[in-house]
């Protein structure tokens, strides 16, 4: 049985992790880790949104990269690797850019669990305060460019981060609802300074990332968060 050393640590909770129902916005380095680790936790409807396809500059960190899948659509490729992980595992995909103008086409299913693993500021603000006002659990991530230590990755509130820009911006742009400040939320209280316009990325803290985010919700299950 594919999950049965799971099965040792969570015993009858099992069934409570399969029906879950997790929605990933960005499938790039923090949310294609974040799938493949709920696809090997056995979660039965995993929802992929990205509109971007795989580059080059890819390879050095994200599960989706390879040479044999440059050109292709992430969510397509990243759909093709929770299959061939849990063939039972519905995977519905929307390649789409997520805004304002589409926010509410994503919603046709319920979810448990919306994991914010985009890049884009807006995207996040409006993807935050859907998923509160729709009172669905959101774990966001916040910026793991130019990151080196792993051991200065935490899980706490939007409120409480520190040391991070793209939080910075999202705690002010969020200042008018207190729910949306009290999200759960991967971060990096490492200090960095650059001035490069690519932002610099390695293929390990982006992907820890993707770990601590399908963490939380295995710790949800087991009641330990």
């Amino acid at each position: 049985m594919e999950f049965q050393r799971l099965e040792v640590l969570l015993q009858d909770k099992i069934n409570d992790l399969r029906k879950l129902k997790v929605l990933i916005l960005g499938v790039g380095g923090v949310g294609g880790s974040s799938a493949l680790a709920l696809a090997r936790m056995g979660i039965n409807e995993i929802t992929l949104v990205d509109y971007d396809k795989v580059d080059i500059t890819n390879i050095n960190r994200q599960v989706v990269a390879y040479h044999s899948t440059i050109g292709k659509l992430k969510v397509d490729v990243l759909k093709d690797l929770i299959l061939d992980i849990n063939p039972d595992c519905k995977v519905i995909t929307y390649p789409i850019f997520y805004n304002e103008d589409n926010k509410d086409l994503i919603f046709n299913n319920d979810y448990d669990y919306i994991l914010d693993c985009c890049d884009v500021v807006k995207s996040k603000e409006i993807i935050i305060r859907e998923s509160v006002k729709r009172g669905i659990k959101i774990i966001s991530s916040m910026g793991a460019g130019f990151k080196f230590n792993p051991s200065l990755i935490e899980v706490t509130k939007l409120k409480n981060t520190s040391y991070d820009k793209l939080a910075k911006i999202l705690r002010y742009n969020l200042k008018d609802n207190k729910d949306c400040l009290d999200i759960r939320v991967v971060y990096s209280k490492e200090v960095i300074e650059h001035h490069d316009k690519v932002i610099g990325s390695n293929s390990i803290i982006p992907n820890m990332f993707g770990l601590y985010m399908a963490s939380i919700i295995l710790n949800d299950i087991k009641g330990e968060r």
